[in-house]
This record gives structure tokens, sequence and C-alpha cells, in this order.
């Protein structure tokens, strides 16, 4: 079994910068790729950034590219998002996941995934 914990969410203004961490547990972390996935309230969940197993391929959804920021830590088990210049369209509840497939590089779609958090409010104020 595995466990994902997310942090780091909470409440910032336009602009501003939060960094979100997923911190795993159960599982051989460092051969899995990492995915962030976000619900906006009255939306369906979209991916947003992943990153492959080895931490050597990022990829983006065109909306956050240029501003956030995927990384991962296999020493620590943790996945970071970094998130720049917020705008209040990305509030939202931010999940992390972890690949269904061994070492795999890309999955954009929610069901490639086979573990989630439990998710992290980010809120954008104007």
């Amino acid at each position: 079994q595995v466990q994902l914990v997310e942090s780091g969410g909470g409440l910032v203004q336009a602009g501003g910068s939060l960094r979100l961490s997923c911190a795993a547990s159960g599982r051989t972390f460092s051969d899995y790729g990492m995915g962030w996935f976000r619900r906006a309230p009255g939306k369906e969940r979209e991916f947003i950034a992943g990153i492959s197993w080895s931490g050597r391929n990022s990829y983006y959804e065109d909306s956050v590219k240029g501003r956030f920021t995927i990384s991962r830590d296999n020493a620590k088990n943790t996945v970071y998002l970094q998130m720049n210049s917020l705008k209040p369209e990305d509030t939202a509840v931010y999940y992390c996941a972890l690949h269904r497939v061994y070492r795999s590089t890309y999955a954009y779609t929610p069901s490639a995934y086979n573990y989630w958090g439990q998710g992290t409010q980010v809120t954008v104020s104007s």
C-alpha cells in the first residue's frame, strides 16, 4: 500500500508563490513517476504537471508552463510543485499521484495513476 500526503497549500495573493510537497511511503518511490492534478470548484480534475521516475523528464499543462515547476527528491521520497505568478484561476484542490506503471516516463490522464493523496487547498485572491 502507498500513502501520499500533500502539504503546503494555503491562501496567497495573485502574483504570489507557494510550494506544495507530497511525501510518499510504502513503495519504492524512485521507481515510479509522479504527477500533480487539480480540481477547481465545478470543474473536472485536470492534469497540471508530471515527472518521470528518474526526474529527468518533466512536463506540464499549457496554462502552467513557465509558472509551475515540478521536481522530486528521491532520497526524501518527496515530490514538489513550485508555483509562481499565481492567478485566481489557479484556485483549486491540488492532488499528487503516483504512476501505475513501473518506470514509466509520461502519464497525463488520471487513469494512469493508481495512488492519490488527500489533496491540499490552494486559494489565490485577486
